[in-house]
């Protein structure tokens, strides 16, 4: 949920921290702050409230000394927001400095241990304890301390620390994200790639419980008490992927970029498509588990896999799969949806299934993740860093290849791989100035509303949902979707005059939806259409092409445009939107 960065080399650490922490701010920004080791042998801290930017400027982070670093970005699970609680934190006599991403479970008890033997703790996070842990244990050394620390702690954690007077840093992970960059001029400890990217392409993936010791020599990697050896990747992200360019947030640039990135995800080995084609054609019990858009992403999976495979599959959300758990056997087959490969839900949702034999397949955008680690096969996205908090072009990338293995599974690959390359210039269109013109036109009419209504039925259903969730994740306006047909069962009581409602419509369920829609604009409602044709129902009309099973994707993209253009409107940040991250690593 939070970001943390560390550095040891030959460069001022402060100035390399402080822009890792830029590139992570998408994970939280709550608060921030940095601590480095001085070539004095002191640590010093700095730390607040506030977005990155103000919070370095404030505070002059730059002007730390020391090639020898850590830092965190703060998305606020314990503690409220407040200096204290902002990471790093210290032990008693502020001579070690740590930060934490993760949950620590047993802190109540560990912090009443601590306190019993006279630790005066200063913040209301569970990570703290993690700082007077190791100082409890100094007397075996600070490694030794730092091992014995970890190994009292229950929960999730990606951690590093720092002891004056010792030229390295020390990290594990457990259950959150945790990478290495390798670069000529020094060692990076980091939740991301994108941190780093700047500097290095070369990253080392790290397995639960790996015990790290970064120094100037190198890097050394324990598990279990023993040495051992990881291997240096090279990733096919460049620096660029990760920068906003011309475009004046990371949301609109994503949103610009799925032309491209829907060819990328169809860009698998084909021996791996057929190999799951014939485990789901095998399986007692297929899932499509996620969460947020992924989940929708599942949901328009099962819709496609009926229509177009006549096969069966269950959507579920990755929070609600443990009530399926007594379902499951050695012959289900789980694809567990992630962006980042880390979403807290569906790891547990994963192990799970491990847990019932079943055969788990991973859909992620993030190489390394604990998701590309945890499952028995992968299929990558192949999407490229993804800043903004909300998903677009992830999203799309999900729709398609559950498209694409629909197809596969129908016996119809080539044809699903040459129905979906023909979309290329459509969703380039979509994405155009004069669409942009036209919804920042849309925008202006709906931004003082309170409540926006989307309905639409089958695969456009899943489509509503999806464009709700992003118009209220980045507008904070409230917007619901419903089943067209579940209007009459009681959504209608809330429609009075100029009440907006989007409506989705498709050659396939025209009649029945403009029904639905009658029924709103009857009551006073103001008729959005999304549609390949003009209707004298709509009193706005969004253009698209008809694109039969894959109108998911044709839809959603004016409505991610339509949710960027109402928070740019309404004076809000679209790449990071209050209360939210991009990985949920907690449950």
């Amino acid at each position: 949920m939070c970001g943390i960065i560390g550095y040891i080399g030959s460069k001022k650490a402060s100035t390399i921290l402080l822009k890792g922490l830029k590139n992570l701010e998408y994970r939280g920004y709550d608060s921030a702050g940095i601590a480095t080791n001085h070539a004095t042998g002191h640590i010093e801290v700095r730390k607040s409230v506030g977005k990155i930017e103000e919070i370095a400027r404030r505070l002059n982070f730059e002007s730390f000394e020391g090639n020898i670093g850590i830092a965190h970005t703060r998305w606020a699970t314990h503690g409220a927001v407040t200096d204290e609680n902002a990471h790093p934190h210290t032990d008693c006599e502020g001579k070690i400095a740590i930060v934490h991403n993760g949950i620590i479970e047993n802190y109540r008890e560990l912090r009443e241990q601590l306190i019993s033997k006279g630790h005066r703790f200063t913040s209301d996070t569970d990570s703290e304890v993690i700082a007077h842990l190791i100082e409890e244990n100094l007397q075996y050394g600070f490694e030794d301390a730092c091992m014995k620390a970890f190994d009292s702690l229950e929960g999730s954690y990606a951690v590093l620390a720092l002891k004056e007077d010792e030229d390295k840093i020390v990290g594990a992970r457990k259950d959150s994200p945790l990478v290495l960059g390798i670069a000529e001029h020094g060692v990076f400890l980091a939740s991301d790639i994108p941190s780093f990217l700047e500097w290095t392409n070369k990253v080392v993936y790290l397995n639960n419980y790996d015990f790290i010791i970064a120094e100037r020599g190198g890097v050394k990697v324990y598990n279990d008490g023993k040495e051992v050896s990881r291997h240096i990747d090279t990733v096919e992200w460049n620096v660029e992927e990760a920068k906003k360019g011309e475009f004046k947030h990371f949301m609109m640039k994503e949103m610009s970029e799925q032309a491209e990135t829907i060819m990328r995800a169809l860009q698998q080995d084909k021996n791996t498509v057929w190999d799951i084609v014939d485990e789901i054609k095998n399986a007692f019990g297929v899932f499509f588990v996620g969460c947020g858009s992924s989940y929708h992403a599942c949901l328009a999976g099962s819709y496609l896999f009926s229509k177009v495979a006549k096969v069966h599959v269950n959507a579920v959300l990755a929070s609600e799969f443990e009530n399926y758990e007594h379902f499951l056997t050695d012959r289900t087959l789980v694809f567990a949806v992630s962006q980042s490969g880390e979403t807290a839900d569906i790891l547990l949702a994963v192990r799970a299934a491990k847990r019932k034999e079943s055969r788990v397949i991973g859909i992620t955008n993030v190489v390394g993740s604990s998701l590309t680690m945890e499952g028995h096969a992968l299929i990558m996205m192949n999407s490229g860093p993804e800043i903004c908090v909300l998903s677009t072009k992830t999203y799309t990338s999900q729709v398609v290849l559950m498209t694409m293995l629909a197809y596969a599974v129908a016996g119809k690959y080539e044809d699903g791989l040459e129905k979906i390359g023909g979309l290329y210039l459509e969703v380039y269109n979509l994405t155009s100035r004069t669409m942009r013109d036209s919804l920042t036109t849309l925008a202006e009419i709906l931004c003082d509303k309170w409540d926006i209504y989307l309905i639409g039925r089958g695969l456009q259903y899943t489509t509503a949902l999806e464009a709700a969730l992003k118009i209220k994740e980045v507008s904070y306006l409230h917007a619901e979707a419903f089943a067209g047909g579940e209007l009459k069962h009681g959504p209608l009581a809330l429609i009075e005059e100029g009440t907006p409602c989007i409506v989705f419509v498709s050659s396939e369920n025209r009649s029945k939806i403009l029904s639905n829609a009658e029924e709103v604009k009857s009551r006073g409602g103001y008729i959005i259409g999304v549609s390949s044709e003009q209707d004298d129902l709509f009193d706005f009309w969004i253009k698209v092409p008809e694109a039969e099973e894959l109108n998911p994707i044709v839809q959603i993209i004016p409505m991610q445009v339509l949710a960027y253009e109402l928070a740019v409107l309404r004076g809000l940040d679209p790449d990071k939107p209050r209360n939210l991250a991009k990985s949920v690593t907690v449950i």
